[in-house]
């Protein structure tokens, strides 16, 4: 049953002809709309709930966690760590790994810390916090790292190396 779709040809626009030279551009492009719109998104939050009592400062780490492992994952090639390109430096190939599994790590965390945050605070246990009325700060700060995540995700997978040479 495998590969019956392998010869099913389906006719593209003629626009769509000129997407895969374009791919980075697509892609990073993409990127940073998600990344952007995750920082305004709880810039907007911060801004409409500058009070303490209704959204703690300290929520704030998620993102920046978040910012930084967006960083570290797109900071090595597929090239490095697959060892094609990279042979020198401190630990070569492992450490190029060690530095994309880190940065995989952080961005887990900062979205896993982001989600605890909106259901302890501000879903199950509102009343904890004697100053929330609106759930909205807690979805800002979940919202913010599920969309640097997702950018960090297609700015790492959506690029084409190839192009580059």
């Amino acid at each position: 049953m495998s590969g019956f779709l392998d010869n099913v040809q389906c006719p593209r626009p003629e626009c769509c002809d000129a997407i895969p030279e374009k791919r980075n551009f697509i892609s990073s492009i993409a990127a940073g709309v998600l990344f952007f719109g995750g920082w305004w998104v709880i810039i907007d939050a911060a801004v409409v709930f500058p009070d303490n009592s209704e959204m703690k400062h300290a929520y704030h780490v998620c993102g920046v966690v978040s910012t930084i492992a967006f960083f570290m994952i797109n900071a090595v090639s597929s090239g490095q760590v697959r060892g094609d390109s990279y042979g020198e430096g401190c630990m070569g190939q492992t450490g190029a790994r060690i530095w994309l599994f880190i940065g995989f790590v952080l961005s887990f965390a900062g979205l896993i810390a982001s989600m605890w945050i909106l259901f302890e605070d501000y879903v199950v246990n509102p009343k904890n916090n004697p100053g929330v009325t609106n759930a909205y700060p807690g979805v800002a700060v979940f919202l913010q790292n599920f969309l640097i995540f997702i950018g960090g995700l297609v700015f790492k997978f959506g690029r084409a190396e190839e192009l580059w040479e």
